[in-house]
Parts: structure tokens; C-alpha cells; sequence
């Protein structure tokens, strides 16, 4: 059985998506990064190997996301995509029409704007918090929560609260004055819900051309708060896709199964064996020009495997 393993590692969570030779998804996996993604790679690829059939060959691996070069190195992949690629592949997938792509994820969050099956423009969020996962997260631990209970709850209200959501500073402070003021807990976690929406709309959104049909990715499309104040800041439907939650691991997946196709090479998967390897990582700061770029460094017993994250490749040729 030939399958093609996506990997897509982010800075709250890894997912894994393994696809058959038809782009069947035949397993999927979502873990909590915790600011360790090799071991959390590790880890997945365990799992990965425990539920499939022996008989599964692994025919290509891509991997994508914040992590995508690290995870690159440790699996052996065939293909690094960019978050973008990845998402936009997975949602035109399963929805050929998609016009607009919604991502927000736990720390970043995007906007990807395709037209005829083509990504045309995009934009992303990666410096407040304000429009992502964590500042959802943050709130509920305030308010004595999970997050399962802030969506649940969230769509009880009647009489939603404005709150001030262009910066994470703002929206506690405004939320805890809602709060002496005796406004309903349901109430301030709908408003929550919707400062959210505003602040990615005003920021991630801001002068994009967003059609329908309108497909929203990412772990937050969990929040049914969240679904439903989108629809209606939009005014049009928003849809939650299956698997939304490991959309750019799919979309990684597709990507190397097209690209396997078209070369028809062999597989530079190192194995599930390289889950139990212990690998080391660490940076310094390169002094070849003015720039100081600081370097990532992964390496095992003392030999480097890998180096990135300069301006320029020189270190990305260094052996």
C-alpha cells in the first residue's frame, strides 16, 4: 500500500496526515508542540508507525509550517513547503471553489485569496496575538475554563459585549472592566469571539478582496463562537472543512505525492527508526557580514546535520 506523510509543525501543534496512493486520508494526528518539535516529530512519527498496517510503504514525506526545515532534516523529506502552499492545496482538495482560505492557528493566522484554482495574494499575522489561538486560550484560563467551554458557552449569549480586540492588552483589561460592570459570563465570551474576528479582519484581512466561497482552517474553526461570528462579520457562509485542524499537513501530503509522481524517485524518508535518536540543537550568531543573521544548528553526536535561518545560504551549503 503506498501512502504520503504530511507533516505540519507548528508553535502550539504538529500534525501528522498520511494520505493513500487515491489522496485518501487513511490517518490523521494532532499533538500539542509544547516548544519541543523534535521530540514532538518523534513522537508523532511512534504513533504514525503504531496505527498503520505493516504492509504500508511510505512513498513520500513533505513537511511544512513554523518548523518545516528542522522537521525537514529529522524525517528526510522529500519537500518543504511554505504554510501558504500547503493550506491553499488542502482546501482546494476537498473544495475546487474555494475563493477565500481562513486560517488562524494558535500563534499566527492567515488569509490566502485563490481565483481559478490559483493563489493570487495573501496576508499573515504573525505579530500580535490578538488574532490568533492563544489569546482565546489566555482568556478562558482567565475566566476558570477550557476552551471546549468557552465555544459551548460563547453561543449562549443574547446580548454579546463589545470589547476592545486590537491588542491582547486592551481586550483583558476591557474584559475584566465588562465583568465588574455585571455583564453575563456568556455575553463577554461571544464579545471575546467577535473582538477576535474584528482584530483578524482589520489586520490580516485588511483591503483583501474576500469572495465566497469562504473556507475557515486551522485549530481555532473549532470555536463554534468563533464559526459563527465570522459568518456574520462576513454575511456569507463560512465552511468548516473535515480535518480542518490538519489541513496543512494534507495539503503537504498532496504536494509530495504529486511531486513523487512526476519524478519517480525514490523516497528520502529516513524511517520510523529516527524516532528514537537523540538529536541536539543550537545556535550562534554569524559574523560574516553585518547583518549577525543568528544560525540554527541541529546535530547528533557532535557531527552538524543541518544549519538555517541566514539571510543569505551560506550556511544552508556548509557541510
Amino acid at each position: 500500500m503506498e501512502t504520503y506523510l504530511g507533516i505540519d509543525v507548528g508553535s502550539v501543534t504538529t500534525k501528522f496526515a498520511v494520505l493513500d496512493s487515491k489522496d485518501k486520508l487513511v490517518f490523521h494526528l494532532y499533538l500539542p508542540t509544547q516548544g519541543k518539535p523534535i521530540e514532538m516529530v518523534q513522537e508523532g512519527l511512534k504513533e504514525v508507525k503504531k496505527q498503520l498496517p505493516k504492509e504500508v510503504n511510505i512513498c513520500g514525506v513533505a513537511t511544512t509550517g513554523s518548523a518545516r526545515y528542522l522537521a525537514g532534516v529529522i524525517v528526510g523529506a522529500d519537500l518543504v513547503k511554505n504554510e501558504i502552499t500547503s493550506h491553499a492545496v488542502g482546501a482546494l482538495h476537498y473544495f475546487p471553489q474555494a475563493q477565500t482560505v481562513v486560517e488562524i492557528g494558535g500563534q499566527d493566522s492567515k488569509i490566502i485569496l485563490i481565483r481559478d484554482g490559483i493563489v493570487t495574494d495573501f496576508g499573515m499575522n504573525t505579530v500580535c496575538a490578538a488574532g490568533t489561538g492563544s489569546f482565546l486560550d489566555h482568556q478562558a484560563l482567565r475566566l476558570n475554563m477550557n476552551i471546549e467551554q468557552f465555544s459551548q458557552r460563547s453561543l449562549e449569549s443574547t446580548t454579546p459585549v463589545r470589547i476592545a480586540g486590537r491588542c491582547t492588552v486592551f481586550a483583558e483589561s476591557d474584559m475584566i472592566h465588562k465583568q465588574q460592570m455585571g455583564h453575563r459570563t456568556e455575553d463577554i465570551l461571544y464579545g471575546l469571539c467577535q473582538a477576535l474576528v474584528r482584530n483578524y479582519l482589520n489586520n490580516v484581512g485588511l483591503g483583501k478582496d474576500i469572495q465566497p466561497p469562504v473556507i475557515f482552517q486551522g485549530g481555532v474553526a473549532f470555536n463554534q463562537g468563533i464559526v459563527k461570528a465570522l459568518r456574520e462579520e462576513l454575511d456569507t457562509e463560512v465552511i468548516v472543512p473535515p480535518h480542518h485542524e490538519v489541513m496543512g499537513a494534507i495539503g503537504a501530503a498532496l504536494l509530495v505525492h504529486e511531486e513523487m509522481s512526476a519524478t519517480q524517485q525514490e523516497s528520502q524518508f529516513k524511517g520510523f527508526g529516527i524516532s528514537e535518536i537523540k538529536y541536539r540543537t543550537s545556535s550562534f550568531e554569524c559574523k560574516a557580514c553585518p547583518n549577525l543573521c543568528e544560525i540554527a544548528q541541529l546535530s547528533i553526536n557532535g557531527k552538524a546535520l543541518a544549519r538555517w535561518g541566514g539571510r543569505c545560504d551560506m550556511w544552508e551549503r556548509a557541510e
